[in-house]
């Protein structure tokens, strides 16, 4: 509990505890308001049940003459008045009360979901392609949301404690003798419940988690290789692997929901039989009718009425708590993660980049060793070396997504640093070999996220040479692409690609193997294309045929981490 504790104060903020205490405060009244309507039901009875106790009773007598009554009669119908009033008032006055509850904790699910996204996105590049991305899906969209429920739970059993605390001190101060017999009694069956119950439904809530990470994972990996699906033809194979999954999910929840209703069924059982059960005990003692006993049996009937649904929804959230418990760690993670705090601080390029001795590793396995290279300002410099000899992280680390285990990236002689890395990779624009395209419009894709700037959006068209395609034969910038692309050739994909990194006319261009998927003749119009907008800008091409970068004024090869000589 001690740690569940430490990861909720970790996951909410200041205000959310601010409000959890006002909560606390507002569970206490609501607990007193309970009790009070369980309490108060014995003395109507009594009173109905005899009306001379009017005057028997000082504080019946103080209320009757308070009022000004004439008669019993009239003193008990206002006193049953009285009760529906307040009995209505109650109602109502709970009813607001779980509306607070409900909207902190499902406000809560708003702050998480952001928080993480926020967290994600501001991850390093190396954290984000070392993690699986329906994990990160699966955190945003369910675990906030089970998270959520674990946090609802924990209120709900609070706010319940203190109306069984309550409740039970009445019962103590009534007669504590039949009180504890059936404390005693319900204590042994719920410490039964709890080795029966609790154990399989958290084991249930880490089977859920597995399960549901798997589900996500064959979708995503499904609809993003939908192609190579339809022509492997492996439809079967991939639908048993999500049928496996998806029915782990349904199994696990199963367990869940059905365990989650023996508590309450199996505690009304007992506890009901038990009262029968003292009946019975009463009327072969004093072998006649229990009515002598009738407003004390009322009072524990009543008492027990109203104590067990607080007792089966304690141990309900308990189990609850247990199920979702894997939610709190998988958030609590995710969100004390440090993203990339990166400063405004500018930086100028107007000579040259340089790398000293860089080097760079993967999981301790070194990609980069020792590195030297310097890029002037206009140069054209073409990369090429064979799969995995390290080209793709040298222009990573050069574009400030990466950062070198060793070594120092000066432009123009000022390290490139937490600092000014925002400014430095604003002047990157960016084509890579897989181009991903939202589900949107031409335009959408190209201001990707920002203000669409229709004049600046055709320019960028234009210079990419697709800008009369698309006007004369389909809906101009406002052409819609599909998901990823698909209503687009690969060769359009890529021109959409290009006017993408020139949106912001960037001083730096970069090609990250971005021709290799097209044929010959369309990466020749395509590079003809880029030579053409990267005149006057600096350019860094990494591809695997020499025809790409026949005017590079330098060809750089990598062999092992190296700079071949």
């Amino acid at each position: 509990m001690k740690e569940i504790y430490k990861k909720l104060n970790a996951v909410l903020t200041k205000r959310d505890k601010q409000y959890l205490l006002f909560l606390f405060f507002f569970t206490i009244i609501v607990s007193v308001v309970e009790v009070v309507g369980v309490g108060i039901i014995m003395p109507f009875i009594k009173v109905a049940s005899d009306f001379n106790i009017v005057y028997e009773n000082d504080y019946f007598h103080f209320f009757y003459q308070l009022f000004g009554f004439s008669e019993p009669l009239h003193f008990v119908v206002f006193f049953g008045f009285v009760l529906v009033i307040f009995y209505i008032f109650r109602s109502l006055f709970s009813l607001f009360y779980f509306y607070l509850l409900n909207r902190f904790s499902q406000g809560r699910y708003h702050i998480l979901a952001y928080r993480l996204f926020e967290n994600y996105i501001g991850m390093h590049y190396i954290d984000f392609i070392n993690r699986n991305s329906a994990h990160l899906v699966k955190t945003i969209v369910n675990e906030a949301s089970y998270l959520v429920n674990l946090i609802s739970n924990m209120l709900f059993m609070l706010s319940e404690v203190f109306v069984m605390l309550f409740i039970y001190s009445m019962l103590l101060f009534v007669n504590w003798k039949m009180t504890l017999l059936l404390t005693a009694f319900l204590l042994a069956n719920i410490w039964i419940l709890k080795k029966v119950v609790s154990t399989r439904i958290k084991k249930a809530g880490e089977i859920r988690s597995v399960m549901q990470e798997k589900f996500f994972e064959i979708i995503n990996s499904s609809f993003g290789n939908f192609k190579i699906i339809k022509l492997k033809g492996n439809d079967q194979e991939i639908l048993d692997k999500f049928s496996n999954a998806s029915y782990g999910y349904a199994q696990a929840n199963i367990t869940n929901q059905t365990l989650s209703q023996l508590p309450r069924l199996f505690l009304e059982a007992i506890g009901f039989s038990l009262i029968a059960l003292i009946i019975i005990y009463l009327i072969l003692k004093y072998r006649t009718d229990i009515k002598a006993f009738l407003p004390l049996l009322s009072m524990f009937v009543l008492g027990l009425y109203r104590l067990m649904p607080s007792v089966n929804r304690i141990y309900n959230s308990y189990n609850q708590i247990l199920f979702y418990l894997k939610s709190l760690e998988i958030t609590h993670n995710d969100l004390i993660y440090e993203p990339e705090e990166l400063g405004d601080e500018t930086i100028e390029f107007h000579r040259n980049i340089e790398l000293e001795n860089i080097s760079f590793a993967y999981d301790k396995k070194d990609v980069l060793k020792n590195v030297n290279l310097t890029i002037q300002k206009g140069e054209k410099i073409g990369l090429i070396g064979e799969s995995g000899s390290g080209k793709s992280t040298l222009v990573d680390l050069i574009i400030g997504l990466y950062r070198p285990k060793s070594g120092k990236i000066l432009v123009d002689g000022k390290e490139l640093n937490e600092r000014n890395l925002r400014s430095w990779r604003k002047k990157i624009g960016y084509i890579p070999q897989s181009i991903y395209l939202v589900d949107g419009t031409i335009a959408e894709n190209v201001a990707f996220g920002e203000e669409i700037d229709e004049a600046r959006v055709k320019k960028v068209l234009k210079m990419a040479n697709i800008l009369d395609f698309l006007e004369n034969h389909h809906e101009g910038i406002y052409t819609r692409v599909g998901e990823n692309g698909v209503k687009l050739s690969g060769g359009q994909k890529q021109r959409v690609a290009i006017a993408r990194a020139l949106y912001n006319d960037p001083e730096i261009l970069v090609l990250d193997e971005a021709t290799s998927a097209l044929d010959n003749e369309t990466e020749k119009k395509i590079m003809d294309e880029i030579y053409k907008i990267g005149k006057s800008k600096t350019m860094i091409i990494i591809a695997h045929r020499l025809s790409t970068l026949d005017r590079c004024d330098r060809i750089i090869e990598l062999e092992n981490g190296n700079i071949k000589k």
